[in-house]
């Protein structure tokens, strides 16, 4: 049975609605102010509110504004007297449902009510529709439907079960910690600890030891003994971030541990017996690297046992709103705040993004908007400058700090293939000459680029 407040300051509506609604059976609550209202839902919310939109105190466009503001899914139905319909409409651009004309026909309250309640059951099916869809693509703490990600997913299943070497690839912001994450919760390691560094971020004689750990008096501040993070990962799994940013010095002893399955702490002489997997990951193109010898060659291949790369987002779109979805929920939930969906408009903008920080920098876009947006439907305006009028391709892969020239070449690419199939309206042979580029090659680029 559906619950109903009536929200009104005259006794004699608040008794006709009541009686009215009873026979039809619903389960009925009076309040006889906004204020009083809104304490009673905050204690029990029902289904449905509907409320007068003129009351002394608190009126009902504050009262919508409240409900909608606490995040609270009930219904709300205005009732408005003739002439003051803007009221009304004002009251639903706050998020009211929909309103009902005073003096009202008591079939017509009814009818109202009705459509609500059906209305209310397709958001429902459609809610778990959406999360049994999102169920389907969650990996661990990944999401993905794409192709590009499926394959990602499958390798994972497939690499969890050894304990061989795993190098994880792709530019910064696409989940390469999610990755290795993935691997060791999926694997016979699972209960072991799971140790995450990142090799850029340390300096070079801090990361020797915070790897291999040291001996006390080993050097000037080694006050005690100190395990390193490998001995810390015995039996689980070592993440090791940014695997290109290690100096030659280091990668010749990960080498040797590789090799050997052991570590020497600093200042020993003896070496300890160590059972780890190790996963690396890079957003550099470490074959340039070694090309170039700044990384070592026999280093790359004990690492690239088993490579996995992880797609960039402007290479998956199709993830776009299933991600944005659960940004949604997941940002609504940590700010009590209290954003329905995200208007059509405002999705396409986002899709139309090339998204040169991945899904980090969707992410942070979300929240953001999250927390500016004024109404419970995020829109186009409630979104940075940037993204509705987006700057040059060039200067994108300029601000987002990767500096690989591979990678930039591909973004730029890929946006002006884009640009000819929009401009020629999916045109393949009209976009060729535009692009100045064969027809062929054109339908290769479309395909590795995962364009539709």
């Amino acid at each position: 049975m559906a619950r109903v407040l009536v929200v009104d300051d005259e006794e004699s509506l608040r008794l006709v609605l009541r009686t009215l609604l009873k026979k039809h059976g619903y389960e009925v609550e009076v309040a006889t102010s906004g204020e009083d209202a809104l304490a009673k839902i905050h204690a029990s919310p029902p289904d449905f509110v509907i409320t007068d939109v003129r009351m002394g105190g608190m009126d009902g466009i504050t009262l919508v504004k409240e409900i909608r503001k606490a995040g609270l899914d009930t219904v709300v139905i205005v009732m408005s007297a003739y002439g003051s319909v803007d009221l009304a409409i004002e009251a639903m651009q706050a998020g009211a449902y929909d309103y009902v004309a005073k003096p009202f026909r008591q079939d017509e309250v009814i009818l109202t009510l009705r459509k609500a309640e059906e209305r209310e059951e397709l958001r429902r099916e459609n809610r778990a529709l959406r999360e049994a869809a999102r169920e389907q693509a969650r990996f661990d703490e990944m999401l993905g439907q794409s192709d590009e990600m499926k394959r990602v997913f499958r390798t994972i299943d497939k690499a969890a079960a050894y304990a061989t070497t795993v190098l994880v690839s792709g530019e910064s912001g696409t989940g390469k910690e999610l990755v290795a994450r993935a691997l060791h919760h999926r694997g016979a390691r699972k209960d072991k600890p799971f140790v995450a560094v990142n090799c850029g971020a340390i300096p070079e004689m801090l990361l020797e030891s915070e790897l291999f750990g040291h001996k006390r008096g080993a050097f000037t501040d080694a006050t005690s003994d100190k395990a390193g993070l490998f001995e810390e990962a015995d039996g689980g799994t070592l993440f090791l971030d940014e695997i290109g940013e290690l100096p030659p010095k280091l990668q010749v002893k990960l080498l040797r541990v590789l090799q050997e399955s052991t570590i020497r702490r600093i200042g020993e002489t003896k070496d300890r017996k160590i059972d780890v997997r190790v996963v690396t990951a890079t957003a550099r193109d470490l074959e340039v690297e070694v090309e170039e010898q700044r990384f070592r060659e026999d280093l790359f291949y004990r690492l690239n046992v088993l490579p996995i790369s992880v797609p960039p987002l402007r290479e998956r779109r199709s993830d776009i709103p299933l991600l944005v979805e659960h940004f949604l929920a997941k940002h609504n939930a940590r700010l009590h705040t209290s954003i329905r969906t995200v208007s059509p408009g405002a999705l396409k903008v986002i899709l139309g993004y090339p998204w040169p920080g991945n899904v980090r920098e969707l992410e942070n876009l979300m929240e953001r908007a999250i927390v500016l947006a004024d109404g419970d439907v995020l829109g186009e305006a409630d979104l940075p400058e940037h993204l509705r009028k987006p700057a040059g391709v060039e200067s994108l892969v300029l601000e987002s700090g990767d500096l690989s020239i591979k990678r930039a070449n591909r973004v730029i690419e890929e946006t002006l293939i884009r640009r000819a199939l929009d401009q020629t309206k999916g045109n393949r042979t009209q976009a060729a000459r535009l692009l100045e580029i064969s027809h062929r090659a054109l339908l290769y680029k479309i395909k590795d680029y995962g364009i539709r």
